[in-house]
């Protein structure tokens, strides 16, 4: 049986942006192993930390990441995947970044979280020993998204590894910073077309991070509408072989 390994930033990229391939690779034989590697919780957050999770509702007492744990647990099974795995780093705002456009600004000089992420995907490489891999482009600059790009890129691994368009922010601004243009523009693009079960599988796995549909849509009309206009389609550069069990658009 062959294994896919999805490589997400934060608890919900990997559903948004490929959640349909997740469902159509796991639908077609593959075993596919999704991980999310900033899901840490801090104790008593301050400041811009605590502010990420005020703005959505949820008082101080709330434990935010263990809540979107919880939600990225649903995610998986409305995809038909195994149950997810949770990597303990921190994400932005506990490691110094203190306002949003800080988020997509320059990576600050004392953030180490590439560095960090290289023995991680190192050790999850070992233990999933995967024949394709699934991670972001960095499409919108999001600096987590940006540091795991550079860590995956320095490592260079031998596998297939289909980089998806980081959805929202690919509908955000109808020319989204996309920091690694150059890094990708000299792959294929691919296109996965989903069934009618596959979109929905997505829809249900978008729609369980609760906690985030209001800030990223608007509500669950506006995550309905955002996918509806995707059009059953997600979108990749493919570095290495194409592989196989894929709808191709």
């Amino acid at each position: 049986m062959p294994t896919a390994l999805a490589l997400s930033p934060h608890l919900d990229d990997a559903a948004f942006s490929c959640g349909g391939t997740l469902a159509q690779l796991a639908n077609g034989g593959w075993r596919v192993v999704m991980v999310t590697l900033l899901t840490a919780s801090v104790p008593d957050p301050t400041g811009f930390a605590l502010a990420c999770q005020l703005d959505k509702g949820l008082g101080p007492e709330v434990d935010y990441m263990a809540l979107r744990r919880d939600e990225d647990w649903a995610a998986a099974a409305a995809l038909g995947l195994a149950p997810p795995v949770h990597v303990a780093l921190w994400e932005a705002p506990h490691r110094g970044y203190a306002a949003a456009p800080e988020l997509f600004a320059e990576i600050r000089p004392d953030d180490r979280l590439a560095d960090d992420l290289v023995p991680v995907l190192d050790r999850l490489m070992a233990d999933a020993a995967p024949d394709l891999l699934l991670a972001p482009q960095g499409v919108g600059g999001h600096v987590d998204h940006v540091q795991l790009v550079r860590a995956l890129t320095a490592r260079a691994p031998a596998c297939p590894i289909l980089w998806w368009r980081d959805f929202p922010y690919t509908v955000r601004h109808p020319d989204p910073k996309e920091p690694f243009r150059e890094t990708f523009a000299d792959l294929p693009v691919v296109t996965v077309r989903l069934s009618a079960d596959e979109e929905a599988a997505k829809h249900a796995a978008c729609a369980a991070y609760a906690s985030q549909i209001g800030f990223q849509f608007g509500g669950p009309d506006g995550l309905a509408e955002r996918l509806g206009a995707e059009g059953a389609r997600e979108h990749f550069r493919l570095a290495g072989a194409r592989p196989d069990g894929l709808t191709l658009a």
